[in-house]
């Protein structure tokens, strides 16, 4: 009996220090239990949505948000990145970072890391039409656990993310609207969390195919108030696709009707051309969008609105609405 008891009560004491971010906001709906969901290789892991999460994990995340790998790029250091270190001035004096310039933070997906392929696309990008501070987050503690773990860990990494930044703020006075964070698939949803920290502040949030299991009606995914301008990138929004089909923030774009893209066989394609298609913006800032009124005009591309240019660097970009656009299979697209 004693020994129930004190089981009861490790069961009891073990929900109580889970974060708030727990099940109750998970409604896998409209996906099936079981789905696969591709890694950071591309290749697709089978994935439970039901699955216990790993709490103890959870725990350690939420109780050290600040717990990621900061890695600095700029022109004098394209290649071989200087870590920033979460309440280390010296980390951030003695390097690179030059609050003059403009900051970019790339946030990568689940089962991935600093090495993943779009974190040099979009850096090599970027440093390539201007000096910047670009900042890639490793986040491979949370992101190599279990999907919903991850999920569940998302939010807690995205306000450690705002904290960091807003140190780097209070350092060296670099201001918040020179800022633009861009994640991709659940890097989405972690920078959509961490402009939500800095109150919506930074100029720019922008979301790569927003992860969609365990996503659509969760109120912690990536939302308009996240930033000054938020933009998100649909590529592989279809029924069950891997990212959210619905508009997320103030302008969403719909490349090729958001749903399958050309020359993609599958949707490890279509969801990964939403970074190639925003590196490609960033440097050639040619793929331009026109708004729609409702889906079906998304859907069979007969949207005749206003124009506006998907993705680029541009910190002062402002929109809204919806735009489909049209692109070719291969790069530049």
């Amino acid at each position: 009996m004693k020994l129930l008891l004190l089981l009861s009560v490790a069961v009891l004491g073990l929900a109580a220090a889970a974060p708030a971010d727990d099940l109750r906001t998970l409604d896998h709906s409209p996906y099936p239990r079981y789905i696969q969901f591709p890694d950071g290789d591309g290749n697709m892991q089978d994935v439970d949505l039901e699955a216990e999460p790993d709490y103890e994990l959870l725990n350690e995340i939420t109780r050290n948000p600040a717990n990621n790998l900061y890695l600095l790029y700029t022109r004098r250091n394209p290649r071989n990145p200087q870590t920033l270190v979460m309440n280390n001035a010296n980390s951030i004096t003695s390097s690179n970072f030059n609050r003059n310039l403009p900051t970019m933070v790339v946030a990568h997906g689940w089962l991935s890391n600093q090495k993943s392929s779009l974190n040099p696309v979009i850096r090599d990008a970027y440093l390539g039409i201007a000096d910047a501070n670009v900042i890639i987050i490793e986040w491979r503690r949370l992101a190599m656990s279990d999907y919903v773990t991850a999920v569940l860990g998302v939010p807690a990494v995205g306000r450690g993310l705002g904290q960091f930044l807003n140190f780097l703020h209070r350092t060296t006075g670099a201001p918040f609207d020179s800022m633009h964070l861009v994640g991709f698939s659940l890097g989405s949803h972690l920078v959509g969390n961490a402009g939500r920290e800095l109150g919506g502040r930074v100029s720019r949030v922008t979301g790569l195919d927003p992860a969609g299991p365990l996503w659509v009606y969760n109120s912690n995914k990536i939302n308009q108030n996240d930033a000054r301008y938020v933009e998100g990138i649909h590529t592989d929004g279809g029924y069950l696709g891997l990212g959210i089909g619905d508009a997320i923030g103030n302008a969403d774009f719909f490349p090729n009707g958001g749903k399958s893209q050309p020359g993609c066989l599958t949707g490890i394609c279509d969801h990964n051309r939403a970074w190639e298609l925003f590196a490609a913006t960033v440097t050639h800032n040619h793929l331009i969008g026109r708004q729609c009124d409702n889906a079906w005009q998304i859907t069979w591309n007969n949207c005749n609105g206003p124009e506006h240019r998907m993705g680029n660097s541009d910190l002062r970009k402002w929109g809204v609405g919806k735009y489909r656009l049209n692109t070719r299979r291969n790069y530049p697209f």
